[in-house]
């Protein structure tokens, strides 16, 4: 006789209850560990998209920016902490004291050695599947940002961006960023 073997996935109850000493994502039900602190790349390209990003937002008055860690809860078995992440005041209330509640606007993750695989699969998925209307790939050794627009098949590229030229966001009409500002 077979035995039949179950797969424990964890909720996002049990997320809250995790450890303080390491910090975790859940996708699927499967609690994924952190990696160390990013490199300094990293860590640079983070603030200064960050800060351009939320600047263009709160001089519009378009909505809200965040960076991570900040749990964005997209079911109760997929949790994420996207490094930065844009919620329009049209959204806004998917915006909760503890997490977002829902797919950002716009997510922007930086590829790091040992996340790029997950960023680039896994969660593009995942951010496709919840509605992101825009998810940015941004890769710090390549100095380049892929910008995807959520389409009705999934993400399809909206432009690839390198060092010299200029992003723009089909989400945030208006929005340039020179990403010599940037790398």
């Amino acid at each position: 006789m077979a035995t039949q073997r179950t797969h424990l996935k964890f909720t996002y109850e049990d997320y809250k209850h995790t450890p303080d000493d390491e910090r975790y994502e859940l996708i699927d039900g499967a609690l994924i560990i952190m990696a160390p602190s990013p490199r300094e790349a990293h860590q640079r390209t983070d603030m200064q998209l960050g800060t351009k990003l939320n600047t263009f937002v709160v001089d519009n008055d378009l909505g809200r920016v965040y960076s991570a860690p900040f749990d964005v809860v997209l079911s109760d078995t997929d949790v994420v902490q996207p490094d930065l992440m844009f919620v329009s005041n049209e959204r806004a209330h998917i915006i909760t004291e503890d997490n977002i509640r829902g797919a950002p606007d716009i997510v922007i993750e930086i590829l790091s050695p040992s996340t790029a695989g997950r960023d680039r699969t896994v969660k593009r998925t995942l951010y496709a599947k919840h509605g992101a209307k825009e998810y940015w790939q941004v890769d710090t050794d390549a100095k380049t940002i892929a910008v995807l627009l959520l389409g009705a098949d999934g993400y399809e590229l909206a432009g690839i961006y390198g060092e010299g030229q200029t992003l723009t966001s089909p989400t945030l009409p208006g929005f340039a960023l020179n990403l010599a500002e940037v790398f």
